[in-house]
């Protein structure tokens, strides 16, 4: 029963701190003058993903074993996979409770006044054709760097380590890319809500947008930890072996921030910084973590390894090929999630 009451009170930590810290981080956008997209897939996505860097730097630097650096293999690969199926799934279920209540409101109210954020993903297509062509740049970006860490995995050669400097470049030209690059979205009637710290401060000062951010990032980290281990303890109670919750349950707790952040956003109209957050921390999740990776252990897939990449490229794929068509939806986006359980049907016979 603790470790039970234990995970829902890590759930409503996490919550509430995401609530937080994506109020601290947009001001921190502000104050860096970087762009609003920036804010979500550099900002945010940095932010989120740090506590699953940290288990994979730990695991891959420190584990005594190949068994036990593996668990950072794991972490590497499950990563991804939640954030291409469960995170983007949940946005779009999100983004369809909004329609539905937009609607509710709209039949209520017909004169009420809609920002220009909240109104994206109320049409027919989530977003502009321009909001399509961003969020397919970024799993163009995303998918060539995924595939080769898979390649990777399946063949063993003396130089492959150093080519974990390689994965480190890559996100190092992604991330100037998304800083300098030019940011004419329109935000115009989308306001900042009042930094946490300070309330009543019309422009919050730096020190109190950089302590909130840390400060919830903190808190963040260490209840995603204890959520990880409350289902590491749980999942044999449920009959599920350790490695069911290491492939199947584990990924989802450790992209939980971002799964928060996301349905923060939606809910608050932002639905261009929730996508960018979970394709951002995607980013991070291809390269840094598989970076340490290849530096630090072998980089040998198994069979479930493998398959959760195939998985990871097959949602990613099919996202991609509904945002060239111009045809995504948060119907078609909360589709994703069907994936993860393809994924967990999968490891049935791969487990067994």
């Amino acid at each position: 029963m603790l470790h039970f009451v234990l995970l829902i009170v890590c759930a409503v930590a996490i919550y509430l701190s995401c609530e937080w810290f994506v109020n601290a981080v947009e001001w921190l956008g502000e104050r860096l003058n970087v762009g609003r997209m920036a804010v979500g897939t550099i900002l945010a996505a940095f932010g989120t993903a740090l506590p699953e860097s940290v288990v994979t730097l730990v695991a891959v630097t420190t584990g005594a074993t190949p068994e036990a650096k593996n668990i950072g293999v794991g972490a590497a690969m499950g990563g991804p996979l939640a954030l291409a199926t469960v995170a983007y799934g949940v946005t779009g279920g999100m983004l369809l409770l909004q329609r539905r209540k937009r609607r509710a409101a709209a039949a209520a109210d017909p004169t009420a006044a809609r920002g220009p954020e909240q109104a994206l993903g109320s049409e027919r297509a989530l977003g502009s054709e321009r909001d399509l062509r961003r969020l397919a740049k970024d799993q163009t970006w995303f998918l060539p760097v995924f595939v080769v860490k898979v390649a990777l995995g399946l063949v063993a050669f003396a130089f492959k380590p150093v080519l974990g400097l390689a994965f480190f470049a890559v996100y190092a030209v992604y991330f100037w890319r998304e800083i300098r690059g030019d940011h004419e979205e329109d935000e115009e009637g989308v306001e900042l809500e009042p930094l946490k710290f300070q309330p009543g401060a019309e422009s919050p000062a730096t020190w109190a947008v950089v302590a909130q951010t840390l400060a919830t990032l903190a808190v963040i980290f260490f209840a995603s930890q204890l959520f990880v281990h409350q289902l590491d303890a749980i999942g044999p109670m449920l009959g599920l072996s350790a490695s069911v919750t290491a492939l199947l349950l584990s990924p989802i707790a450790t992209e939980l921030p971002e799964i928060m952040n996301a349905v923060i956003w939606v809910r608050q109209g932002k639905t261009k910084l929730a996508l960018a957050n979970i394709s951002g921390a995607m980013m991070i999740q291809a390269t840094v973590p598989s970076g340490l990776g290849l530096l630090f252990t072998s980089w040998h897939f198994d069979t479930a390894l493998l398959w959760s990449g195939l998985i990871t490229m097959a949602a990613i794929g099919y996202l991609l090929l509904t945002m060239r068509a111009h045809k995504l939806t948060p119907g078609r986006l909360a589709v994703a999630a069907g994936f993860y359980v393809v994924f967990g049907l999968g490891l049935i016979p791969i487990l067994g």
